[in-house]
């Protein structure tokens, strides 16, 4: 088992929670900055915890879908043309 996968076991919600904060504020809790290395790697620990433990909509970065028509519904304006426009 690689360090990372290791490390991704041994994850608490409290140290999912100061590797989060960590990455936001780029410093430790005691003050500390983080390094290149190791802001990626605790994001990358966070989205891992994430991705096992929380519901999509609580995930980092998570986007929700946005309503929208489909190609040929009842309220599809496909019969008026829309000229292209070059820029």
């Amino acid at each position: 088992m690689s360090d990372f996968n290791q490390l991704l076991a041994s994850l608490t919600p409290e140290i999912y929670a100061n590797m989060k904060r960590a990455v936001e504020l780029g410093k430790w809790p005691d003050g500390r900055v983080l390094t290149s290395e190791q802001r990626e790697l605790c994001m990358q620990a966070v989205i891992a915890y994430e991705h096992q433990h929380l519901p999509a909509e609580q995930h980092t970065g998570y986007i929700p879908p946005q309503p929208h028509s489909h190609c040929g519904s009842s309220d599809d304006d496909s019969d008026i043309e829309t000229p292209l426009k070059w820029q």
